[in-house]
């Protein structure tokens, strides 16, 4: 019944169907945390439980020992009383000898009434034994049950934020798709290439208007060469 007490409830929490459970569940990590504090409470009662029990059976064998003395000590008593009960007899002393048999008698009832206990409370102590080894059997695979389950609280957590931090990284790239014409960087890199031709226009203008005026200044210089050289002529022909 002890034993019993202790697990059902670790029983039905070992037999619940938790993967439905997380499924339902609006956050997964927090139904986690309170299994682990759940099963860590139970875990505690069972401690005290299977402590209380392992305390009972050492009351019950402190009391078994106590009474194999005490009845090691009725038996010497009875003994010596027995003795001394020979040795008034041997003198003659019948009176005293059966007093210190009669008180020899008193002692050997002592003892049997004490042996009568110890025969009951033993096979109680074989019993609280058997069952003090059974709990600290069934404890320490809940403890080692409790390691499985943080241990996969702490796996399950991690997979549940990869998954989200996946998730946020692929809607990301998906709001932000450079192949989308009507993407706020598609309208940024047109501006860009807009700007661009605009500064090359202003270049190309730039170097048209230069190219004009040198060509000008030539046209200039060959005018002059010109006049020069009929003014030249004219001097010969006077």
């Amino acid at each position: 019944m002890v034993k019993q007490s202790i697990f059902s409830r670790i029983a039905q929490l070992a037999k619940a169907n938790i993967n439905a459970l997380l499924d339902a569940a609006e956050d997964p990590q927090k139904m986690l945390d309170q299994m682990v504090r759940d099963y860590s409470a139970n875990i505690t009662e069972a401690e005290q439980a299977v402590a209380q029990t392992i305390g009972n059976l050492r009351l019950l064998e402190e009391d078994y020992a106590s009474d194999e003395r005490e009845a090691q000590e009725w038996g010497d008593k009875a003994l010596s009383a027995s003795r001394t009960a020979d040795q008034f007899r041997a003198s003659g002393d019948t009176a005293n000898a059966d007093k210190f048999d009669n008180l020899a008698k008193v002692a050997l009832g002592r003892q049997m009434s004490l042996e009568q206990e110890m025969a009951v409370a033993k096979p109680q102590i074989e019993s609280q034994t058997q069952a003090v080894a059974q709990l600290k059997d069934g404890l320490a695979k809940m403890q080692e049950k409790l390691r499985e389950l943080s241990a996969k609280r702490d796996e399950l957590v991690a997979r549940q934020k990869n998954a989200a931090a996946q998730a946020q990284v692929h809607d990301s790239l998906k709001s932000f798709d450079i192949m989308n014409p009507q993407s706020e960087l598609s309208r940024f890199e047109e501006k860009v290439r807009r700007e661009e031709a605009r500064v090359r226009g202003a270049q190309e203008l730039a170097a048209s208007s230069v190219d004009a005026q040198f060509n000008e200044l030539e046209e200039l210089s060959k005018q002059s060469e010109l006049e020069a050289r009929l003014a030249a002529l004219k001097n010969k022909n006077s």
